[in-house]
């Protein structure tokens, strides 16, 4: 993925059209700018607007504040922990764990989604956490998996250059738009607590990281 980005490659980053991308540029509401007649973004600067405006939707009140079985779908049985791997091993085990889920009808096409999300852009959002997330019509409602790696994943880049050693996978039907954002939102908002993040990656549990991960 390149550094400067499309006005069609933030449109599909952002699970937007191109209409409203457009529009939104043109207001200044996207960091970009024109060369010559044609609208071009930077990559950094990008995530950072995408992941601004989730926790500023986390922080207003509009959002639930707690991470709860209500939001999302995440048993302690969807929470896996592993020792030494890559990105692309931790987010095909991650898939295999929503596969078993009622909600996923397709597992490769979950996979497929996920990587090519992961090509658009990387989804670790700082702190050491990776939230990768795909919206499609094979997911029949909103669900979550969790793992947590007791070494850094050395090649999952983060905004902040930390390593992601937290990766919370989301897959959410093509319509649920409010809900899919607002529980990255409580996803990431959460996790942004050093003593929260200190005491999962501690824990061998489950069950202790899942009532971390849901408490208000």
């Amino acid at each position: 993925m390149h550094e400067i980005m499309t006005i069609e490659e933030v449109a599909a980053y952002i699970r937007i059209s191109e209409r409203t991308a457009y529009d939104w540029a043109q207001k200044g509401e996207l960091p970009g700018g024109k060369l010559g007649t044609t609208w071009r973004f930077k990559r950094a600067d990008i995530e950072k607007w995408v992941n601004d405006r989730i926790s500023q939707e986390g922080e207003s009140g509009t959002a639930p504040r707690k991470v709860s079985s209500s939001s999302f779908t995440l048993t302690p049985e969807r929470i896996i922990l592993l020792n030494q791997a890559s990105k692309a091993e931790v987010l095909t085990q991650l898939v295999d764990v929503l596969a078993e889920s009622p909600f996923v009808k397709k597992r490769d096409q979950l996979l497929k989604g996920i990587l090519e999300r992961e090509e658009l852009m990387s989804t670790g959002i700082g702190f050491g956490i990776g939230v990768p997330h795909v919206r499609i019509d094979s997911v029949t409602d909103l669900v979550m998996a969790v793992a947590v790696c007791k070494q850094p994943i050395s090649d999952y880049t983060s905004l902040d250059e930390v390593s992601v050693q937290i990766v919370c996978m989301l897959a959410a039907r093509t319509d649920q738009h409010t809900k899919y954002i607002r529980t990255l939102s409580s996803i990431s908002s959460r996790l942004k607590d050093a003593a929260v993040r200190k005491a999962i990656i501690d824990s061998d549990d489950p069950s202790f990281i899942y009532s971390q991960l849901t408490a208000e």
